[in-house]
């Protein structure tokens, strides 16, 4: 097996057959359009870092189905180290590309897909574990790209995917034959889609008995019969259209979302995980939602980047041995630095799963993604304060460079005399793209509802909590005698049957005197 290089991924992805869509019209060519590129720059990279020495520890691995060197991302978690190193990795990226980089929900849907189906074949004899182990063997050989597919449309949320009244809203088995399945429904916010080989479906939610149809977990090629991507748009995207980079911010990379239909797509028995054994969907679910809840150490590396650019506009604003500058930069190294300390402990703390992968701390990784909900856009607040407002109001690449009044640009844009009032303007539009433009999409509104909105966090938080346990330490520190309360409550009880007795003689003794 070869890893490929950056070029030899791209140039794989012009063999597919992708049937995509961008407002409203067929998008021919996905490879080269200039909204999608920088998106596929980003996974490019990954790719060609995998090739780097420098990178090699971060980026590869041997596979413990061959033994053969693969990429990081299409490995099975094998140790506390594999857990850790992806920790690092994910940072690491996020620095070289200060975007989403597309890849960790795919290796988070391999590891969920893994362990569960070694326990759903324990339990029912079925063979998931062999068909998906031949499937993983096939991408690591081929070093393929997929997509990790979880979440549904899902309709009116107060009704389960077997009450909708249109079934579609959740992906679910429309008939089942001999060789296989056809399915159809919706899968919403497919990061990375378009820029991919396979698409692996998993059910979306815990499922009860009468909902068997609906828990099904696939996997298919993104190019096959009956699949329609429909691109999604981000705040600014028609930027990476104009001829000057300046005002995109990020013009190398960038990340995508697309909606991904399934009108009767056919799938094979062999490319079958889960097929109506709806105990284990939840499974499913916990363990991927676990692992991707940890991936997100790669907004540490973005939140480097954006902390980066705030430092450098206020070099090139003179203002950087402000007082207040200073605080808000510490600020936004804390909050960043918290996130990479609890992504590193969910990793530290991971324990084997019953196949033998490796399984973060689900408590550790809901409290990590818990903290990226929120500190991203407190970072992102802080960046905008020491950008100042000309960030969102500064003119544009165009009339920098006109020769009628690129001069009044230039002069009154410009910051400290030793920096050029291009590059002042590049960097608040970095700024600029990480907190309110295309970037600001992988960075502030993923953080949100990535891996689960913040809610199904808390209520992981929850049920993990182990309070009966915690409630114990508190009674042994205070010396509570259980047996106590219980001997107050009789005493309690006791008083109160006699109280009720003596008022209901006294009633009896009013009666007889009326």
């Amino acid at each position: 097996m070869t890893m490929k290089t950056g070029k030899e991924y791209i140039d794989s992805l012009r063999k597919l057959d992708l049937n995509v869509y961008m407002f409203g019209e067929k998008v021919k060519n996905p490879v080269d359009h200039p909204i999608i590129k920088p998106s596929l720059n980003a996974v490019a990279l990954t790719y060609d870092l995998a090739l780097d020495p420098l990178y090699e520890d971060l980026m590869t691995t041997k596979s413990h189905l061959t033994g053969d060197k693969i990429n990081r991302f299409n490995h099975i978690f094998q140790s506390k180290e594999d857990l850790v190193t992806k920790v690092k990795r994910q940072r690491m990226l996020g620095q070289k590309t200060g975007s989403c980089f597309q890849r960790c929900v795919g290796q988070d849907a391999f590891n969920a897909v893994y362990s569960t189906a070694y326990e759903v074949d324990k339990k029912h004899g079925t063979n998931y574990l062999d068909n998906f182990v031949k499937f993983l063997d096939y991408v690591q050989e081929e070093d393929l790209i997929v997509d990790g597919a979880m979440t549904d449309t899902k309709g009116d949320r107060s009704l389960s995917p077997s009450q909708q009244i249109d079934p579609d809203l959740y992906m679910h088995v429309v008939e089942q034959t001999k060789d296989g399945v056809y399915v159809t429904g919706c899968k919403a916010h497919q990061t990375g889609v378009v820029n991919s080989h396979e698409i692996l479906c998993m059910p979306t939610m815990a499922m009860k008995p009468e909902d068997k149809d609906y828990a099904i977990c696939f996997s298919v090629p993104t190019d096959t019969k009956g699949i329609t991507i429909i691109y999604g748009r981000q705040s600014s995207d028609t930027r990476k259209m104009e001829e000057n980079d300046i005002d995109v911010g990020n013009s190398q990379f960038g990340g995508h979302e697309a909606i991904v239909v399934f009108d009767r797509v056919f799938v094979p028995n062999d490319r079958i995980f889960l097929n109506g054994e709806t105990e284990f969907s939840g499974m499913l679910v916990e363990r991927f939602g676990g692992h991707h809840r940890a991936s997100y150490a790669c907004k540490v590396g973005v939140g480097d980047v954006l902390i980066g650019a705030s430092a450098l506009s206020a070099d090139y604003t003179g203002t950087a041995k402000a007082s207040h500058i200073k605080d808000k930069l510490i600020e936004m190294t804390q909050l960043n630095e918290t996130i990479y300390s609890s992504a590193l402990a969910c990793a530290y703390e991971g324990s084997p799963t019953p196949s033998g992968a490796y399984l973060i701390d689900l408590m550790l990784a809901n409290v990590c993604k818990q903290n990226v909900t929120r500190f991203p856009y407190e970072m992102g607040r802080l960046a905008q304060d020491i950008a100042g407002g000309i960030m969102v109001s500064q003119p544009s690449a165009k009339d920098l460079n006109s020769k009628e009044i690129g001069h009044y640009v230039d002069k009154y844009l410009r910051g400290v005399n030793s920096v050029c009032t291009e590059n002042r303007m590049r960097i608040l539009r970095l700024i600029e793209n990480l907190t309110l433009g295309t970037g600001a999409v992988g960075y502030l509104t993923e953080s949100m509802h990535g891996a689960g909105s913040p809610q199904a966090q808390r209520i992981m938080i929850s049920r993990l909590g182990n309070f009966d346990h915690k409630k114990q330490l508190a009674k042994n520190i205070a010396k509570i005698d259980d047996e106590k309360n219980e001997q107050c409550t009789a005493e309690s009880t006791e008083s109160k049957d006699k109280k009720k007795e003596k008022n209901k003689t006294a009633d009896d003794k009013k009666k007889k005197m009326n």
